[in-house]
């Protein structure tokens, strides 16, 4: 196992939409073991591969001490509303009100190939969007109101080394 390096906006993988996971390899088991050692930190509610340089489906989380994994996660269902700060590891420093559905429920599937629902409200139900996004190319300031969006990127480009 290891604790991998974070990608951060503006990589391309970021940008990129993850492919399915159709075998499970001795290299899918390591991401598996790397997400996993790289999620476990104070803070951490998710990591997605891309966020490792890996474009495959797959993420693992860290919440409220529950520490897991899915692979090839699908967004089933999302109701209600919630609108509150929201960070990312790969947007490191700015937390910004993102509005998300309250309540989300993913299907995926295991290490050994069976299925796999991850559901909840609050903090979970974010986490779930938010990694999904990840997956499919997006990050959390996509979701942001066009000035917001704006001072975040303004944010960033300031952030980066010259």
């Amino acid at each position: 196992m290891t604790i991998r390096e974070i990608r951060v906006v503006p990589d391309p993988v970021l940008r990129t939409p993850c492919d399915p996971i159709r075998e499970i390899t001795p290299a899918i088991r390591r991401l598996v073991d790397d997400l996993l050692e790289t999620v476990d930190d104070p803070g951490r509610a998710g990591l997605s591969a891309n966020q490792i340089g890996v474009s495959l489906r797959a993420f693992s989380y860290n919440i409220e001490g529950r520490i897991g994994y899915i692979l090839n996660p699908v967004i089933e269902e999302t109701r209600g509303e919630q609108y509150g700060d929201e960070g990312c590891l790969s947007v490191p420093g700015l937390w910004y009100k993102t509005r998300r559905a309250d309540y989300a429920r993913v299907s995926g599937i295991d290490l050994d190939g069976k299925p796999v629902t991850l559901e909840g409200s609050g903090l979970m139900g974010r986490m779930l969007q938010h990694e999904c996004d990840h997956l499919d190319g997006h990050v959390y300031l996509d979701r942001l109101e066009k000035e917001e969006r704006r001072e975040a990127m303004r944010m960033m480009r300031r952030q980066q080394p010259r």
